[in-house]
């Protein structure tokens, strides 16, 4: 939509100029390359303003609405702009009411932004790597949507996280998002869990939404030979809380895992 904003008003103040001006036709594309790329800087410079408006020292209690449309409008635009193509599949079984745990496989930077796009009316807040919290515009945003810092070498403090996350889904202040795996996968495989993540299912007595995501990595490779990326999502279960319950944090990861595994083909199993 932001792009699309852009490209209609570049197109309409460049017909306009060239009325003005009775200038020769070939000045038109001219006017819409320079007037697109004013406005592509000026939604830079106005989200770049948003977040430096951020103070990260500040503890971050609520979701913030117009952080999370401003991340949605620019998701989509970059989305646009890298050349993915976004195929999805099962997503008509997201639950509609209620908070979920939504774990994925992990293969790419881009994951968080594709899921976060495809659940944009569930409210998803990710847990994330403490090192992403020193990335620029990611960092701010992500604070301002609740997303929760995990110390992935500590596990005092990644127990800590959990159990902030537990509290978020309590208080209905937003859902969950998780990549089980902790890490990207250097070689594509799906690799094994930390099961520790499955306790917010658990105490929380929310559903598990299973996805799987593909092609990701190629992204930027596609990128570089001017080639669209084709990206898979689909969300294979729905795991109701009852079919968890009484399950060690163990034995709901191997569950969730070979949920993974049937859907991607044992090429995928380490």
């Amino acid at each position: 939509m932001l792009l699309r904003s852009i490209a209609g008003a570049s197109l309409l103040l460049s017909a306009v100029l060239f009325a003005c001006l009775d200038a020769a036709l070939w000045l038109l594309p001219v006017f819409f390359a320079g007037f697109y790329l004013v406005f592509l800087l000026a939604a830079f410079l106005f989200l770049w303003v948003c977040c430096k408006a951020v103070d990260m020292e500040k503890p971050q209690e609520e979701d913030s609405p117009f952080y999370r449309r401003v991340m949605y409008l620019y998701i989509e635009a970059l989305i646009s702009l890298v050349g993915v193509r976004l195929h999805t599949e099962g997503l008509e079984k997201t639950p509609k009411e209620g908070r979920f745990l939504l774990v994925c496989n992990h293969l790419f930077i881009a994951d968080p932004g594709i899921l976060l796009h495809c659940f944009r009316k569930s409210q998803v807040s990710f847990i994330t790597k403490k090192e992403n919290l020193k990335l620029p515009i990611v960092a701010p945003i992500m604070h301002r949507i609740l997303c929760q810092p995990i110390d992935r070498e500590n596990d005092r403090s990644a127990l800590k996280t959990i159990l902030k996350c537990i509290s978020l889904i309590k208080e209905d202040k937003c859902s969950i998002g998780v990549f089980p795996e902790g890490y990207t996968s250097k070689d594509g495989k799906l690799h094994h869990f930390r099961p520790g993540v499955f306790k917010i299912a658990q105490k929380t007595g929310v559903p598990i939404v299973v996805c799987t995501i593909r092609n990701t990595k190629e992204i930027f490779r596609n990128l570089a030979k001017l080639k669209k990326t084709d990206v898979h999502l689909h969300l294979v279960e729905v795991i109701p809380p009852e079919e968890v319950r009484g399950l060690s944090t163990v034995e709901v990861s191997d569950r969730v895992y070979e949920c993974m595994i049937a859907d991607l083909g044992e090429d995928f199993r380490v």
